[in-house]
């Protein structure tokens, strides 16, 4: 497999998330300063819509004209393309929105906050203010779910089936649960995403920053980096995992490769529209990679791309032939006539 940059541009500020719309060419962009409306083909030019009272953090589609979004603000906001209005904004959480999902029929959407506060004199987690997890009908805004965990609680999903949702925290605690009744039906921790600061700062870090199940939604894909002595480092394993969530004890089945790993954080995941392979992409500490393509099944890895930027966030085009990329290239540090240089990105790659 083939991975062949077709064109890239720019956007004025860091990009957080972004989703394609149903025409396959327009994008918009959940970025440190608002939501754009841009596109993934050549000469693309770029339209702010709106924005949050901070970054935001995830944005994606619920119909042919609308998007929802949501921040570091806490809140949710529902926007009109075609009238270029805003139809709602709803407080979901006093706290981050660190992620949010919608639902593959996009008839819900979740969201994730917490802040992660020391409990004990071990540091362990505090209990959370609020609940952790929220799911919400996408068309009304109206929360049918308040659902608990240990903040921070940085990653979700909703199952292909539209029937579950899954949450990761910052201890790489994962609970899946059934959205019509709440009912937590797995629960389970894997430590491998989290590290004990020993070197310069005594406190947790890391955690699971992305999470999808895969097409049939028997298995949860889980994304990060390894253990870390020093914080300040970032040198911790690029590092994905899967697992099967259903049986009484879930059970981890693959994870990243010995020998196919550098170091950095994962950010991002997505499975390719064939269902057979998945793509990974962060920040690049050492190696030779900061984005790859997995075979979902052998979880061999089948291509990569080094990158000179942050990717926070991948994703196919309907047809499976395009991989879009998001990110942020470093964060500039003086204002050039006024504004600051342009440093969000978007590139779009073949695959072949």
């Amino acid at each position: 497999m083939k991975l062949t940059k077709q064109h890239g541009h720019k956007l004025p500020m860091g990009v957080l998330s972004a989703a394609l719309l149903p025409d396959g060419a327009g994008l918009v962009a959940g970025c440190m300063d608002g939501v754009y409306l841009t596109s993934i083909e050549e000469s693309s030019e770029s339209k702010r819509l709106y924005t949050h009272k901070s970054y935001v953090s995830s944005v994606d589609v619920i119909d042919d004209n609308t998007i929802v979004s949501a921040g570091y603000d806490g809140a949710a906001c529902w926007f009109d393309l075609k009238t270029e209005s805003e139809i709602r904004r709803n407080q979901l959480h006093g706290f981050w929105s660190w992620d949010m999902a919608v639902s593959p029929d996009r008839k819900l959407l979740a969201s994730v906050t917490g802040q992660y506060l020391a409990g004990g004199y071990k540091y362990e987690p505090n209990a959370e203010s609020e609940p952790s997890i929220r799911v919400l009908d996408s068309t009304t805004g109206e929360v049918l779910q308040s659902l608990s965990h240990v903040p921070s609680v940085q990653a979700v999903a909703i199952s292909p089936d539209n029937q579950h949702v899954a949450a990761g925290n910052l201890m790489g605690e994962i609970r899946v649960y059934r959205i019509s009744d709440g009912e937590l039906l797995a629960n389970w921790t894997t430590p491998d995403f989290t590290s004990w600061g020993i070197i310069k700062s005594h406190c947790y870090l890391g955690g699971i920053f992305a999470i999808q199940f895969t097409p049939d939604g028997s298995e949860l894909l889980l994304a990060g980096m390894g253990p870390m002595r020093d914080p300040m480092a970032g040198n911790g394993k690029q590092l994905w995992q899967k697992w099967d969530w259903q049986t009484v004890d879930p059970k981890m089945i693959d994870q990243t490769h010995q020998g196919e790993s550098g170091e950095g954080l994962m950010e991002t995941l997505a499975v390719h529209p064939s269902g057979e392979s998945f793509v990974m992409g962060g920040r690049l500490r050492g190696g030779d990679w900061n984005v790859a393509m997995f075979d979902l099944q052998s979880g061999a890895k089948k291509a990569s791309l080094k990158l000179g930027y942050r990717v926070t966030q991948s994703l196919f085009s309907a047809d499976g032939k395009r991989l879009i990329l998001v990110g942020s290239q470093g964060q500039p540090e003086k204002k050039e006539n006024g504004n600051f240089p342009d440093f969000g990105r978007v590139d779009v790659f073949e695959i072949g």
